[in-house]
Parts: C-alpha cells; sequence; structure tokens
C-alpha cells in the first residue's frame, strides 16, 4: 500500500515539529493508542487497537526515525505486531514546510500487511489507513490548536443548524402549497 498527502496545520514549523515528536502529544494524536514510551533519539514504541473490517486486534510496535533533518524532515520506519490477526510495517517520510496559515506537511507511506489483515483486501485497508491518518492530523491539529479545532467544530455545528432550519422551511413551503 502506498499513500501519500499533505496536510496544512494552523501552527508554526517549531510547534508541529515538537508535537511530532512529543510521546504525549503523539499518543492523543494516534488512533487508538493506549501506550507510547520513547523517545526520537532512541524510538518510540506504542500499543495501538484498530477495527479493521470485521478483524479488531491490538498491535504492538515500534518505530524509529532516521535521516532527521532538525524543524525540516526524517523517515519513519516501524512494524507493528496483532497476534492472530497479521502483521503491519512500513515507513514514511515526513517533511514540514513554512505556508500561509501555518506548516505545510507532506507525507508518503509506503507499508504492507500480512495474516488475516491481507485477506481484507487493498482497497479495505487503504480506505481504513486514510481515514485514520485524517483522524491522526485532525487529533494533531487539535493538540496544537485547542482554540481553533473547538472554533471549527462550533462552525461546523452552527452550519448544520442553519442547513436543518432551511430544510425545515423548505418542507413547511412545500406543505403549505400542498394543502392549498
Amino acid at each position: 500500500m502506498e499513500l501519500a498527502a499533505s496536510r496544512l496545520i494552523a501552527a508554526d514549523r517549531a510547534a508541529v515539529w515538537a508535537a511530532l515528536n512529543d510521546p504525549a502529544v503523539l499518543q492523543a494524536a494516534i488512533p487508538g493508542c493506549s501506550e507510547l514510551t520513547g523517545t526520537p533519539e532512541e524510538g518510540f514504541e506504542a500499543v495501538v487497537t484498530q477495527k479493521i473490517g470485521p478483524v479488531k486486534a491490538t498491535f504492538r510496535g515500534a518505530v524509529t526515525l532516521s535521516e532527521v533533518v532538525e524543524g525540516e524532515s526524517y523517515r519513519i520506519a516501524g512494524e507493528g505486531k496483532g497476534g492472530a490477526a497479521g502483521f503491519a510495517k512500513g515507513g514514511a517520510r515526513v517533511r514540514l514546510s513554512d505556508a500561509e496559515g501555518g506548516t505545510q506537511l507532506d507525507y508518503e507511506v509506503e507499508a504492507s500487511v500480512g495474516g488475516k489483515l491481507a485477506q481484507l483486501g487493498s482497497r479495505l485497508i487503504d480506505g481504513v489507513a486514510r481515514r485514520l491518518a485524517d483522524q491522526f492530523f485532525d487529533n494533531l491539529q487539535a493538540q496544537l490548536a485547542p482554540d481553533v479545532a473547538a472554533a471549527e467544530a462550533e462552525a461546523v455545528e452552527v452550519a448544520e443548524a442553519v442547513d436543518e432550519a432551511e430544510a425545515g422551511k423548505e418542507t413547511k413551503g412545500w406543505f403549505a402549497r400542498l394543502r392549498s
């Protein structure tokens, strides 16, 4: 599986770099992560529980960082084992650059799975990988700028309420026209 994407994170590059190297921030950002220990220099170990299709597993894994260019980029290599569910291993290249409104984070991932997970099919695995990446970056953004994340969530709620109110007006107008 290969996945490449970019995200704009509403924080300066130094803050994003610090967050990507902070075990507490990473644990809060990684979906399903119940434990994360280690350092960028020594590597990280994590326990993550995920449900992928009909398979739910707890993965124990290790991640190491290499080719580190402080504040700019690094390469991640990792492997996780989920018992009977199988394993996942792979790597990613992460690059940060300044952008209007924050920091542009570009990433390229190469990963493979084995065991029961491999039997689920690449479409399902790819979809789950994209969803988890989106959740990770949403969670990371919330860790970096909780006020911004809360304001965005409130804006979505207001927009949904307006949409519901507009839909109600259309229904009343339609119903009133039907009765006349």
